[in-house]
């Protein structure tokens, strides 16, 4: 048993190890690039692509329809299986597709009907069918917790995209920058996973194999399908009330957020998840890997949040000047849902690995129906704006968004810790020391803040002041996360 427990934690560790590299190179990559482009475009530019990710964002979902979460929390997924859902992945992309490209007029309508919007949905969804070919590549990869791979195609992809995009953003493209970025990156990225992996589906297609993944693969999606609503019907909303300027403002502030926020979530997925469905028929195996979860994700969790929103400010005055300065509060504002978003997101990662998918749509509904009433509450107000705050509306209506994560926090924490045999409080008494050494440290940055007026030199000392004093409160409480973090570091480097 005890090799058994080693072994699992090095696996884990190996998976989180590979999935940090990852997302490190990832988010450097993007960050350079995302810098590029913010500074060679305009708000217009990027409302326009905003616009258009908010149909990508569903017709995305739909076209997976869940079966990747199930084929992660089967045990042991066939050949058959994958082929499967590679072809009905492939199969709904296409139907998809078709569809968005006649409906693309329409599209256009729902933004004040610029049709600068047709030719670029037309293109953009392209991106669809190339996805689809690549899901199931990826996929095999997590279930086998090697990430090697996936690291390697992110990141020849993400530079070959990059390269297209400032290219094209140079040369006066304007939009299409963006556009070419996107589908040179889902190109890229498949044609990588298809001549590395040596995996190739059998040439056939299974309807009982599809059904037997109903179960978790619908339930998924249907919580899927909430989240993903509740996510971009803010840019709907934005694009359609306020226009393409704020809606450039709002998309340039998610894209910065959702680069911690989603590369997070995604790490504690695909290194847990795997690891979680392999402890689903022991309850106290299963109760100590979520505490242990628990604790690691707020080690590094709230002290990563909780310093970029109190640098946020240096951090976009030094990267793009001042031309971006009504997107930091929207920012700060998305940094602290983000908390919750990725609390959520790890327990919904330990009710998923034991197969109750149902109960993560019952958590959205909940969520969600809180979110209707501050939609309501606030869509009046979403185009209020003021000399010098063009985005004061929106932060009203931002607010809607942290209320509804916090509730859908709640209800999913009631829901992990019945399905994980612990209790609401243990899960909350995982992460409130983290939470109260994250606090000291947010408060010593923001003493820090008036005495230093160069943006690069405040980011600097904030950083090392906050992570320095961090690190040393849990050396003084004597954290054993932190002692684990350290010995294994120390033994890696050595290698």
């Amino acid at each position: 048993m005890a090799d058994n427990n080693d072994n699992m934690k090095m696996r884990v560790a190996r998976t989180l190890k590979w999935n940090t590299v990852d997302k490190v190179a990832t988010q450097i990559l993007y960050a350079v690039t995302g810098i590029i482009l913010a500074l060679l475009l305009d708000q217009t530019d990027f409302g326009l692509i905003g616009a258009i990710l908010i149909f990508q964002a569903f017709a995305a979902m739909f076209i997976d329809s869940g079966f990747s979460y199930a084929l992660i929390q089967r045990k042991s997924p066939t050949r058959l299986d994958y082929s499967s859902v590679l072809w009905f992945n492939i199969t709904m992309a296409c139907a998809i597709y078709a569809i968005l490209f006649f409906c693309a007029p329409l599209i256009a309508d729902c933004f004040q009907n610029d049709q600068r919007l047709i030719p670029l949905s037309r293109v953009m969804f392209l991106t669809f069918i190339i996805n689809a070919t690549a899901i199931v590549q990826t996929n095999r990869l997590m279930k086998q917790m090697n990430v090697k791979l996936i690291a390697l195609s992110n990141s020849v992809a993400l530079a070959a995209a990059a390269a297209t995009g400032i290219t094209l953003a140079f040369s006066g493209y304007g939009p299409w920058a963006l556009v070419w970025q996107a589908v040179t990156l889902s190109a890229v990225k498949s044609l990588v996973l298809w001549l590395s992996t040596g995996w190739r589906p059998v040439m056939k297609f299974s309807w009982r194999s599809l059904r037997s993944f109903f179960r978790v693969g619908t339930g998924m999606m249907g919580a899927t399908f909430l989240n993903i609503l509740f996510q971009n019907i803010y840019s709907f909303f934005i694009g359609n009330r306020a226009g393409l300027v704020p809606l450039g403002y709002y998309t340039q502030a998610d894209k910065w957020s959702k680069m911690g926020i989603s590369s997070f979530s995604s790490i504690l997925s695909s290194s847990f998840l795997p690891a979680l469905s392999e402890y689903q028929d022991s309850p106290a195996r299963f109760a100590s890997a979520t505490a242990k979860m628990n604790r690691f994700a707020s080690y590094l969790l709230f002290p990563a949040c909780g310093m970029l929103i109190v640098m946020a400010v240096p951090i976009f005055h030094a990267l793009f000047g001042h031309k971006w300065d009504a997107s930091i509060i929207l920012f700060q504002l998305l940094m602290l849902r983000g908390i919750f978003t990725i609390l959520t997101t790890l327990y919904q990662n330990y009710v998923m690995s034991l197969g109750h998918a149902r109960m993560i749509v019952v958590s959205e509904i909940i969520r969600d129906g809180v979110a209707v009433a501050a939609i309501a509450v606030t869509l009046p107000y979403i185009a209020l704006s003021q000399p010098g705050h063009i985005t004061q509306g929106i932060v009203i209506f931002l607010w809607g968004q942290v209320a509804a994560s916090v509730v859908a926090w709640g209800a999913m924490l009631w829901v992990a810790s019945r399905r994980s045999w612990r209790t609401p409080w243990q899960f909350i008494t995982d992460s409130l020391p983290y939470i109260a050494e994250s606090l000291i440290v947010v408060a010593l940055l923001t003493l820090i803040k008036p005495l230093i007026s160069n943006p690069w030199l405040l980011i600097a000392v904030q950083t090392v002041t906050g992570i320095s004093i961090y690190v040393l409160i849990n050396f003084i409480a004597g954290s054993k996360i932190q002692k684990d973090l350290i010995t294994y570091l120390r033994a890696h480097l050595k290698k």
